[in-house]
Parts: structure tokens; sequence; C-alpha cells
């Protein structure tokens, strides 16, 4: 039998969609709030791959993630994803768009990148309170790999840029936490 023993700690993140950057500057206020300081940002990245949000969003989209300083109970994510939910209602009707702000809650640990949802599907399981998770991406080999369910931002050389260097701050602080440990 195994020992049960408590999961390793992770790093969060947040995938933040607006139909304008002018609302990142509250968007990234709730979210430091709510997470944590942010330690990393990546790049505006149009988000250009799907129809999906246009009816919501309007024509440009804009995607920027956020990854936040402490490493953290992986059992927290779908509290993180209810939260989320509730800042997006915030910003309901800004800018002349029924919802300007979407925002991904995930983490990222050694080998893979997990996603939050609350959509269920045969390759999402539920995590309690209405929400489910994905594995996105995984860590093989030296690289970032897709799943078939991957979604197409989630293939590109941008995003996969932002997840390795979340990556390589991850595997530093968890050797740190360790090294703490048994000091």
């Amino acid at each position: 039998m195994g020992k049960i023993k408590p999961p390793p700690s992770v790093k969060y993140f947040a995938g933040v969609l607006v139909s304008d950057e002018k609302l990142l500057v509250k968007v990234r206020q709730f979210l430091k709030e709510l997470v944590g300081e942010i330690i990393l940002e990546s790049r505006l990245i149009p988000f250009n791959f799907t129809h999906y949000y246009r009816e919501e969003m309007g024509e440009k989209i804009l995607r920027k993630f956020y990854l936040f300083e402490n490493l953290e109970d992986p059992g927290k994510l779908a509290t993180l994803k209810i939260r989320t939910n509730e800042i997006e209602k915030e910003f309901y009707g800004e800018m002349g768009f029924k919802r300007p702000v979407n925002i991904d809650p995930g983490y990222i640990e050694s080998s893979k990148v997990i996603l939050a949802s609350t959509k269920n599907f045969f390759h999402r399981i539920y995590i309690g309170n209405g929400i489910f998770a994905e594995v996105t991406i995984h860590w093989r080999k030296g690289k970032w790999n897709s799943f078939e369910w991957t979604y197409p931002d989630y293939r590109t050389p941008e995003y996969h840029e932002f997840f390795t260097e979340a990556r390589k701050i991850y595997l530093q602080e968890l050797k740190s936490e360790k090294k703490d440990f048994h000091s």
C-alpha cells in the first residue's frame, strides 16, 4: 500500500484575457490582493486563436500571464477559480463589452501546467465546488508538449516561453524550500 503524503507545493498563475489593455491595471490589483505578489509577467500577446470570445469581448483580445510569489497547496485551485470568476463579474459591461475580462487560474509544477475550468469534459477531473481541472501541457524531454485537447494558444512558443521561465522559478524555489526544511 502506498503511503499517503501531502502533494508538492505548486506555483499559481493566472492567464488573463482583456478587451482593452487599460483594464489590466485593475485586474492586476485584484489578483495581487487575491493570490499575492506577482513575480513574473508575460508580454501582451494578441489572442487570435478562436472566435469563441468575440461576442462577449470584441475583436481585439489580448492575453497576459501573471505568476505569483508563494509556493502553495494545489488543493486551493477550485477556490481560486471561484474567486477569479467573481473578479470577472466586477468588470461586466466595462468598455462597452459584456465580459471584457476573462481570468483563467492554474498552477505549474515540474512536469505539468494545470488549468481550472467550470466545464466538464472527458479529460477533466472534478476538484470540488463545481470546478474541474485538466493537465493542459506537460514537460517532457526538455520542452512543453501538448495533448489532443490542448488549446491552440497553449501550443505556441509565446506561451511556452512564459511557462518555461515560470518552471525555472518554481524549481529554484522548490529546491530552496526543501533545503530550508532540512536545515
